[in-house]
């Protein structure tokens, strides 16, 4: 039901009476007409705020656990103070840490406690990685007081989520998980969890944000409520108003450390992925380009001459990997995959973390201005601590000439210096000597020591390369930046840094 005011309150009023509208539309509306505006266009909502939780709590608390572990942990040995040779205080300390050197590490018990929920009626149960990280014993305890020893199936650290299973000896009550694709912002939400270990605690709210990246991982996208979650409530649900389970909060956003209204909850979408591969291979298996990429800024796009600030900008490929065998290179900009649109680096790495190990799907690349779609058969995602991106090999050449350069005193890099600063084939171009400040280059955070490895997509091996496109680029009646691949020596990767062009900066 839509209202639209175009003249005096009479209609409307009429108009109000006849379908029922509340009160609400109607002091909303006879408000805007006094002023002498035209009211909104309003829509009915899709659901009523409900009278009572009650029904929805009762029939799913039985389902929900809560989780305490014990963990054993080695203690901090005491700190004795050092003294010098000969002092009466280091003879009598000196028995003490012989003692300390001969005894084994001790130990004491760390117990934590979490939230979970039943999902299969075999007695399957989900919760946090977190919550059941490095635990020696795990019990599960329901609604009714009833406790079970349960076992881990399997656990994904990266996507913050585990599977239990424990045997009840019957045929258990179970969630079932709902889409949380199809929930608006706005929607109501109910949590039961485990807040401060008061057990089954029930919570309200509605569904604040979608798509929330708190740069806790790679994967980051979680759903936001402000339906009170507090420690203990990692690892349990949030459900719709149909019982469903739309969410598994895990998190907190918070000065003190206790709720301020802002929860957030692995979408569905994702968890059940996640906790079908766990429990059909103990793991789970993610897709893999074989690219360091970053996001395409304003700046960036400008001067790749983009029409959006889209996509995410191949910074390496590393050698041998999917992308490098089927023709990724540095400065692809990605904007597709598998035919779905690529906004930024997490919409890729989370599109990439539901693809199918061994798939071949196309990737389309914007390069050098021209849209071009490569075919990549993606691998499994190694673990995040073995995860290394490797640039491509250059050339070599006169390695003596130093200049200024975009506001950068720039010197080639002899053989003897790649090989001392260890770069293999990282790159071999010439290096930041010197960053003029108020320069665009300093304000981008270009730094002594930074190397460029290309300039406007091409490979450079010298100061000359580097100025040849700069000089490119500076023909060009549309662009008045040049994009530069940088080698950050002391991060061990490499970035685009798109430079303003100026002649009274070189």
């Amino acid at each position: 039901m839509r209202i639209l005011i175009l003249k005096g309150t009479t209609a409307l009023i009429h108009t109000i009476k006849n379908t029922g509208s509340s009160a609400r539309w109607l002091r909303a509306a006879v408000a805007a007409t006094v002023i002498g505006v035209a009211a909104p266009v309003m829509s009915a909502p899709a659901m009523a705020a409900p009278d009572s939780f009650a029904d929805l709590a009762e029939d799913l608390s039985p389902l929900v656990v809560n989780i305490s572990t014990i963990s054993r942990v080695e203690m901090r040995r005491p700190n004795f103070p050092q003294f010098g040779p000969g002092s009466p205080f280091e003879d009598f300390l000196r028995p003490f840490r012989d003692r300390e050197d001969e005894e084994e590490p001790a130990e004491r018990e760390a117990r934590s406690l979490g939230s979970g929920f039943v999902i299969d009626p075999d007695g399957y149960i989900v919760t946090n990685n977190h919550v059941i990280d490095e635990a020696e014993e795990i019990t599960v305890r329901f609604s009714d007081d009833q406790e079970f020893d349960a076992e881990v199936i399997g656990t994904d650290p990266e996507g913050d989520l585990a599977l239990l299973k424990i045997d009840a000896g019957k045929k258990l009550p179970y969630a079932k998980w709902g889409d949380s694709d199809k929930i608006r912002v706005g929607d109501w939400v109910m949590a039961i969890g485990n807040p401060f270990g008061l057990g089954g605690t029930v919570t309200a709210g509605i569904l604040s944000a979608r798509h929330r990246n708190i740069n806790a991982g790679p994967f980051d996208d979680y759903l936001q409520t402000d339906a009170s979650i507090n420690r203990g409530n990692s690892g349990g649900p949030t459900f719709n108003m149909q019982g469903q389970v739309i969410g598994v909060n895990t998190a907190i956003l918070s000065p003190t450390g206790g709720n301020v209204g802002i929860g957030l909850a692995i979408p569905s979408s994702q968890a059940k992925y996640i906790v079908d591969q766990l429990r059909e291979k103990g793991k789970v298996e993610r897709g893999y380009l074989g690219v360091a990429a970053q996001n395409v800024s304003n700046a960036i796009a400008d001067s790749l001459g983009l029409k959006d600030a889209k996509g995410a900008l191949v910074s390496s490929v590393s050698e041998g990997g999917p992308g490098a065998k089927a023709g990724l290179q540095p400065g692809d900009v990605i904007i597709e995959l598998g035919g779905k649109k690529v906004e930024s680096l997490n919409k890729l790495l989370l599109m990439l973390s539901r693809s199918k190990v061994g798939a071949t799907v196309p990737v389309k690349v914007v390069r050098d201005g021209k849209e071009k779609t490569i075919k990549v058969t993606l691998a499994e995602r190694p673990g995040r601590d073995v995860i290394a991106a490797a640039g491509a090999p250059g050339g070599s050449s006169d390695k003596s000439k130093t200049s200024a350069v975009l506001g950068m005193q720039l010197k080639d890099l002899t053989n003897e210096e790649v090989e001392g600063l260890g770069l293999g084939e990282k790159t071999t171009g010439p290096v930041v000597t010197r960053v003029k400040q108020g320069t665009d280059a300093a304000r981008k955070g270009l730094q002594p020591g930074d190397i460029i490895d290309q300039a406007n997509g091409v490979k450079v091996s010298s100061v000359a390369d580097v100025q040849k496109q700069v000089d490119k680029v500076a023909e060009m009646e549309d662009r008045d930046m040049i994009l530069l691949r940088i080698y950050k020596q002391a991060e061990d990767t490499f970035l685009h840094y798109p430079v303003k062009l100026d002649k009274d900066e070189s």
